[in-house]
């Protein structure tokens, strides 16, 4: 049988917000989309069927972590990354480009050689440049590749931010020629640019020029204020391709997630809800709780009433606080798949709103409730 190649098709819009489908060979996307966070291929505290229960159509991985544990010559003796967690979902992986900024301490920039650092599990020297990258993202079997991209601390110095941009357009060059013809795979360009509306927009440009498959906005959710990122969005949002898929890395919060769909975008991931999940936080329709807080102890009802997946209803408020003050890891698994649960309701209530033409109402509603 032959693959599918990948492709994405605009279904429905309500102005700038857009429901679309992803089309690849392993399974349809619908967006927007949250893709739960697999760094180190596993989502922490689920299993692959948990997450397919909560709606979840794709996830992401992490090639940074991969590379350094437990190494793509691994991963591809079973055949890839799919088949060594036991996901039939698709996979998007990163490129690594954040970790480059996240752990900089440990490594250092070459225009040429890419990314030089020392591992920060056991200190071995890793050359990470753009066609390695990509290599070990073909290694792995990942059906949506990021290219490598520098993504810059947060920053007012423009030169600075130039700087990165156009290093990260030259890697972009370079990704995409090591990536070759792939059609049942996509390659993600990422735009660069800070909080620099000239060179957002230039960085979008000189990227539709090169040609990719879909289009990320990298560099944010890195200490700037939602009004300044959702600013960034408002300048391209007219200008970047409609007819390709558009993702918001490592963001964010329901309410970034509600602004960014406002603006045009189609992906999301990020840690938040699992790593909350991890610490007590639930994410609900009548807000956040945090229920290691006492007043819980004496609250039989479950986390949230209004949860559609009535499996995650069967545990009290009183009994999960329990679970946490007694630092059992069931309370983890519990509430790390609610908060996975609540964004994929979230997403399908946003799909459903804009089909409707009330996403706007629903934004409204919603904006500073979540």
């Amino acid at each position: 049988m032959a693959l599918k190649k990948f492709a994405f098709e605009v279904l429905n819009t309500n102005k700038h917000a857009r429901c679309g489908l992803i089309n690849t060979h392993r399974g349809s996307i619908q967006t927007p989309a949250f893709m739960p966070v697999g760094t180190q291929a596993t989502v922490k505290a689920c299993t692959i069927d948990d997450i397919k229960k909560t709606g979840s159509e794709i996830i992401l991985s992490n090639t940074y972590h991969l590379m350094i544990r437990p190494g793509v010559e691994r991963i591809q003796r079973m055949g890839g990354l799919h088949k060594f967690m036991n996901c039939d979902l698709p996979i998007l992986t990163d490129s690594g480009g954040f970790q480059v900024m996240s752990l900089s301490k440990l490594n250092k920039i070459d225009r040429e050689k890419g990314a030089i650092f020392n591992s920060h599990v056991d200190g071995k020297k890793f050359y990470l440049s753009p066609e390695e990258s990509i290599k070990i993202q073909l290694g792995l079997n990942s059906d949506i590749v990021m290219i490598m991209d520098e993504c810059p601390k947060n920053s007012n110095d423009y030169e600075i931010i130039k700087k990165s941009m156009d290093l990260s357009l030259y890697w972009a060059q370079r990704s995409k020629k090591t990536f070759g013809k792939n059609p049942h795979k996509a390659l993600f360009g990422i735009i660069q640019g800070g909080l620099f509306k000239d060179l957002r927009i230039k960085s979008l440009n000189e990227l539709v020029k090169i040609g990719f498959d879909g289009y990320a906005v990298g560099g944010l959710a890195v200490g700037e204020t939602q009004k300044e990122m959702f600013s960034v969005l408002d300048s391209i949002k007219d200008i970047i391709p409609k007819n390709k898929p558009r993702y918001l890395m490592g963001v964010g919060t329901p309410a970034d997630i509600l602004g960014a769909v406002k603006r045009g975008i189609d992906m999301f991931d990020c840690v938040l809800p699992t790593r909350s999940g991890r610490t007590g936080l639930a994410f609900t329709w009548s807000g956040r709780i945090n229920i290691k807080n006492n007043k819980y102890q004496k609250d039989d009802t479950p986390l949230d009433d209004k949860c559609k997946n009535l499996n995650l209803n069967k545990y009290s408020k009183n009994y999960l606080n329990h679970l946490f003050n007694t630092n059992e890891i069931l309370g983890s698994m519990l509430l790390t798949l609610h908060n996975i649960n609540f964004y994929q309701e979230l997403m399908s209530a946003i799909r459903n709103n804009i089909k409707k033409g009330t996403f706007d109402k629903f934004h409204d509603k919603y904006i500073d409730k979540l």
